[in-house]
């Protein structure tokens, strides 16, 4: 489980707004807040880069 749902709804961004920051489509980032998309490394650092955190924090710390 990811928290990159809690972290983008902290910024108060909608899907499509982190998906414009990161170069992806918003489809994108539906599936990788539902776990059904294993995103690549350089994405996972894009989000976390864009959302204000670090890829720990967002991906693998519980």
């Amino acid at each position: 489980m990811n928290r990159v749902k809690d972290y983008r709804l902290q910024r108060g961004w909608s899907q499509l707004k982190l998906a414009t920051a990161v170069g992806v489509a918003r489809q994108t980032i539906n599936l990788i807040e539902n776990g059904k998309y294993n995103p690549s490394l350089k994405l996972c650092i894009g989000i976390a880069k864009a959302l204000g955190t670090d890829l720990n924090t967002l991906f693998w710390e519980e």
